[in-house]
């Protein structure tokens, strides 16, 4: 029976895109074949929300932040164009760290997904559903309720769960080491106090 491991992210994190081009580059490589990735959305907005606040889906559209978009649109490719998720998840990464846009902006989500093959007025109708807004509080909420996530990425796997930040992106041999370490929970934290880089 295969692994179930679930990664968090939130298109604004650069530590999520070198962790998840690793996922992506893992599964087209079939690196590690035992696992089945789910990709779970979360929104570092709510995420500094104080405590009481109004949660970030509960709000007007022009008070999301500047994430959720993005993150509502990645959700509306992985659900209704699986086929396309991959290319798409690995483009909206790109589209904000490599090319520096504003991925809370309409016009440069269509353009993302059209560059992978996608009729942007369909996933744009998706997006603006109201389904994946949903998607987005369910998989936020759950995240922190069962595991405690306060990022992105968070590896999940079982009832654990484990906070890592990659220093370069898409490297399978980080992903497949950190996978090695998931199972050992008796690690509770592995920090280095600083980095030379």
């Amino acid at each position: 029976m295969p692994r179930e491991i679930a990664v968090t992210f939130d298109y604004r994190c650069p530590f999520a895109r070198n962790g998840h081009e690793a996922v992506v580059n893992a599964v087209r490589a079939e690196a590690l074949p035992d696992v089945e990735w789910r990709y779970l959305a979360f929104s570092l907005d709510q995420a500094h929300v104080e405590e009481g606040g109004t949660a970030i889906w509960d709000r007007p559209a022009e008070e999301w932040g500047t994430g959720v978009p993005a993150l509502l649109f990645g959700i509306a490719v992985r659900d209704q164009f699986p086929e396309h998720f991959l290319d798409a998840h690995v483009a909206l990464f790109a589209a904000r760290h490599d090319q520096g846009k504003k991925i809370e902006q309409e016009d440069v989500l269509r353009e993302v997904v059209v560059s992978v093959g996608l009729d942007p007025d369909a996933v744009a109708e998706e997006a603006w559903s109201g389904r994946p807004l949903k998607t987005l509080a369910a998989e936020h909420t759950e995240a922190v309720d069962r595991w405690g996530t306060f990022g992105v990425p968070t590896y999940l796997e079982g009832e654990t769960g484990a906070f890592i930040r990659f220093m370069e992106r898409g490297q399978v041999d980080d992903l497949v080491r950190a996978v090695d370490l998931l199972g050992w929970d008796n690690l509770n934290e592995f920090k280095r106090p600083k980095i030379d880089r």
